[in-house]
């Protein structure tokens, strides 16, 4: 399947994007797990220098001048004048004097935390020290403070360096689809000439085999050749206007007001020869007033006439189509509505899909892809429902515009 320069273009753009949001994560997880890592080595080294100098101090710091951060309390000793309000913990130092066991515990009190361990010392004399963690606090809010301003830097870089890298990454699949569609301009482009000139010569001849009275099956086979020559101009003619929109996609000089209820009389008009028969009746419902859209008016009536051609080309013999135009808030809406066999509701997006072949056997070709893609150049939407046995209904929605002066006709250019 291939997809229309719309899709391509978005494709594009989300592997960009995949690309960018891709490396920012790797290096954002980078960052998170070396940050981590250095916090987690920090909290333990401290904690650990912490309590070796926690338990010297009990077992044998100096009552009277202990080191920083740190106090020390035994019976009998006068505490120090700024030592932390709640200390010494009577109950830790009442057990140590029944068990004789050394306990350790973490207090947390005043905005900080306090480790506090109580023991007997040799001399019988049972000692607690408390050391306050403050500055240890202080440190590890800092590392964090730096870790967060490490990884906004990161992510700004890495978003940076994914734009590139996602940039210069699909470049090539860029300038592939953008040759791709070159390559597909050009070959409908030359074949184009050599195929009219087929398609012409292949109805003389079978105008002068009917006139020269040829046997039947020449005269079948020459009107095959006719109607096989004619589908492939018009596979040609779809391959070019669809190549159009993707080599300049903004076109934006040639498009005017287009009066869609005259082109969607017009281009039922034109089919009127597919229906002389009364095989089946095609009725246009619109109102009275025109309804203008900006546009492209042969790609506009490429489209209606699409969706007219693939209602005809599904509904029975004795069966009824019928087109309505309306304008509903601020848009233009143009839907068809036939009596054929349907489809199932699940199908209704594939059917946009180029080439798709239906449950029922029923096929979609390339028209209704290319419908899309024009409806979607046109800052429109195509929708399609219906059930099996119960018809189709497709609407095409285009934004509505003021009429000029001198808007486009209808008619063929």
């Amino acid at each position: 399947m291939k997809a229309t320069a719309h899709e391509e273009r978005a494709a594009v753009r989300r592997a960009r994007l995949r690309i960018s949001v891709i490396t920012c994560a790797v290096m954002t997880l980078l960052i998170t797990v070396v940050g981590g890592v250095a916090h987690t080595v920090m909290t333990h080294a401290q904690n650990d220098q912490v309590w070796r100098e926690l338990r010297y101090g009990a077992a044998r710091g100096d009552l009277s001048s202990p080191p920083v951060c740190t106090w020390l309390y035994a019976s009998g000793a006068i505490p120090l004048a700024n030592s932390p309000a709640g200390f010494p913990v009577r109950a830790d130092m009442d057990q140590v004097r029944r068990t004789h066991e050394p306990v350790e515990r973490t207090v947390r009190r005043d905005n900080t935390v306090y480790l506090v361990r109580t023991q007997v010392r040799a001399s019988g004399d049972v000692v607690q020290a408390v050391f306050d963690m403050r500055f240890q606090l202080a440190d590890r809010r800092y590392l964090r403070s730096a870790l967060g301003v490490a990884g906004l830097v990161g992510l700004i870089v890495a978003a940076v360096t994914g734009a590139v890298l996602g940039r210069r990454a699909v470049a090539p699949l860029a300038e592939a689809l953008t040759r791709q569609r070159r390559f597909v301009a050009d070959a409908s482009h030359e074949l184009r000439t050599p195929i009219t000139q087929v398609y012409t010569r292949a109805q003389v001849l079978s105008r002068q085999a009917a006139a020269e009275d040829l046997p039947a099956r020449h005269r079948e086979g020459l009107a095959r050749l006719v109607g096989s020559v004619g589908r492939l101009g018009r596979v040609l003619d779809d391959l070019l206007l669809s190549a159009s929109f993707s080599a300049d996609p903004e076109r934006r000089s040639e498009r005017r007001p287009v009066e869609l209820v005259a082109v969607a009389r017009s281009v039922v008009a034109e089919e009127s020869d597919r229906t002389r028969d009364g095989s089946l009746t095609i009725v246009v419902n619109g109102p009275p007033h025109p309804l203008y859209v900006e546009g492209i008016e042969s790609a506009l009536r490429r489209a209606v006439g699409e969706l007219l051609g693939n209602a005809i080309g599904h509904t029975p013999v004795g069966g009824r189509i019928e087109v309505f135009l309306a304008r509903v808030r601020g848009a233009v809406e143009l839907t068809v509505v036939d009596t054929g066999p349907g489809f199932d509701p699940a199908e209704a997006e594939r059917l946009f899909e180029r080439f798709h072949r239906g449950a029922g056997g029923g096929r979609y070709g390339l028209g209704l892809a290319l419908l899309r893609e024009v409806v979607t150049d046109h800052g429109g939407t195509v929708a399609a429902t219906g059930h099996p046995g119960r018809g189709a209904r497709f609407t095409i929605r285009l934004p509505e515009c003021a009429s000029a002066a001198t808007p486009v006709s209808a008619g063929r250019p």
